[in-house]
């Protein structure tokens, strides 16, 4: 699968989600551009978009995109935090549907 993470996710975690494409949202170019336009983007390259904003399924409207998106529930953004719901992460990947948010924490 290919995945976006969001620029708030640390980039290294990009290391840690084997078996997929995963590239960060400033290795895209896109570094800067509001949740609205960058589903907008990310919709034409991208089966799901990573991210720690909460607030992103109330402030968009995800059926309206053709792309899964997965909120990472942590402490804080930090690499220690995230690291630990990687598995939980790569399991969920391939189950979210397009159009769709599901948590993962822990």
């Amino acid at each position: 699968m290919k995945v976006l993470l969001d620029e708030c996710i640390d980039r290294r975690l990009a290391r840690e989600i084997e078996g997929h494409e995963v590239v960060t949202v400033p290795q895209a170019g896109w570094a800067g551009i509001k949740n609205g336009e960058l589903l907008r983007l990310a919709q034409a390259q991208f089966d799901v978009f990573v991210t720690v904003d909460r607030n992103l399924s109330f402030q968009q409207s995800l059926p309206s995109f053709s792309i899964a998106v997965i909120v990472l529930r942590a402490p804080t953004n930090r690499l220690k935090d995230l690291r630990p719901l990687v598995p939980r992460l790569i399991q969920a990947l391939p189950l979210v549907p397009k159009g769709e948010v599901r948590w993962v924490g822990l």
